[in-house]
């Protein structure tokens, strides 16, 4: 990409339930770049507002069903999650997407390296479906919120050396919780940058995603997201350290208010 583009993670508030269309007229009035197709149960989207999407100039990004997990026990919720992630990436290639996110995972109880493979090799077969329908979207799964969910930083990171078309998706306010309250300063963030620059090379950096709201948090990890100025997520240093590495994509607001904070920071992030 050939900025840093900001997105609602879904059709701003704004709108109402008028859909799409009055959706990406909110964003053109808030100059705000794009939203991400949040595909919560299902990957399920009209014809009509298939139309609407694919013919919009906005940047387009897709969640897949949170119904998905890729280290289930059961074949048949196993092979349930693989066709999810499938059906969203091909989904959103056929609008012209940037890339696709996903929760990828439970440890429940196993041991982390037995996961890892478990899943990487789920993650094997999703790209070559994917490569073999032509399809060439980003894959990524995202960095979790809590400690019982597969996906750390280095998990995430690991996985996408391992496949071309697999990069990370980075939820900063994820890994804030995850670890109950560190990952929160300048220094942190600017060696995300450093540690995904020099692993995964300049395309990782220059084709970002990342997840950003105010974040409730325990012992535990992620409890609820919350409005930027009701937390204690340090997004102003974030996004300087977005800025002094040059980083290009997109920046997914997850806020309960997802335009506004989507425009709070692209604002202060233009005039740094």
């Amino acid at each position: 990409m050939d900025k840093l583009n900001f997105l609602t993670a879904g059709v701003p508030l704004r709108a109402g339930n008028k859909g799409y269309e009055a959706g990406f007229e909110v964003l053109d009035t808030m100059g705000l770049d794009g939203l991400e197709l949040e595909f919560v149960r299902g990957v399920r989207i009209s014809d009509k507002s298939r139309e609407v999407v694919g013919n919009s100039t906005k940047v387009i990004t897709a969640h897949a069903p949170f119904y998905v997990n890729l280290n289930a026990r059961e074949n048949e919720k196993l092979e349930a999650s693989v066709q999810r992630i499938i059906e969203t990436a091909q989904t959103t290639n056929e609008l012209g997407g940037f890339s696709i996110t996903f929760h990828a995972g439970f440890y429940l109880g196993m041991d982390k390296e037995l996961v890892y493979k478990q899943i990487s090799s789920q993650i094997s077969i999703i790209t070559k479906e994917l490569e073999k329908a032509g399809n060439n979207i980003w894959i990524r799964p995202e960095t979790t919120g809590k400690a019982t969910q597969w996906g750390d930083l280095e998990e995430i990171i690991r996985l996408s050396e391992e496949f071309p078309n697999v990069l990370p998706c980075v939820d900063f306010s994820h890994l804030h919780a995850r670890y109950n309250g560190i990952s929160n300063t300048y220094d942190e963030f600017c060696n995300i940058f450093e540690t995904i620059g020099k692993r995964l090379g300049q395309t990782a950096l220059d084709n970002f995603h990342a997840h950003i709201a105010g974040i409730e948090y325990g012992a535990k990890g992620e409890k609820k997201h919350l409005n930027l100025d009701e937390s204690d997520m340090n997004y102003k240093d974030l996004l300087k350290a977005f800025k002094d590495f040059d980083i290009k994509g997109v920046i997914v607001c997850e806020s309960p208010n997802i335009e506004d904070d989507a425009k709070l920071m692209k604002d202060f992030y233009l005039n740094l």
